[in-house]
């Protein structure tokens, strides 16, 4: 094999581990802050990503003292996210996640 054949098949090759995906890399996040209705942060709301796209069918963070949560590594999919905190109404809304992006997704959580 010469070494331009050889350069052009190491160059085809690098360019299909560039362009083609490989599925670990298709992997996004969800994040946001949660909020009362009065627009307050809310920390320590449980904050729950369900999905039959994940292997584990569901993910659970708590918000921090600023009322932000992220979810890593979700897989592309429709989610159910939930929310709950004692003395506020659960919460539960549908999420489209697409591949190898970070969804914001902010919530407000009405009084009980």
């Amino acid at each position: 094999m010469t070494k331009a054949k050889f350069a052009a098949h190491i160059f085809a090759a690098l360019v299909v581990l560039v362009v083609v995906p490989s599925p670990a890399s298709a992997q996004s996040t969800i994040s946001g802050v949660v909020r009362d209705t009065s627009g307050a942060v809310m920390p320590g709301v449980t904050v729950e990503a369900a999905s039959e796209v994940l292997i584990e069918k569901s993910r659970t963070v708590v918000t921090n003292g600023d009322g932000r949560y992220t979810i890593v590594d979700v897989r592309p999919g429709l989610y159910t996210m939930t929310f709950t905190l004692p003395g506020f109404s659960t919460v539960k809304q549908q999420a489209t996640v697409p591949a190898n992006v970070s969804v914001p997704h902010p919530r407000c959580l009405p009084l009980t």
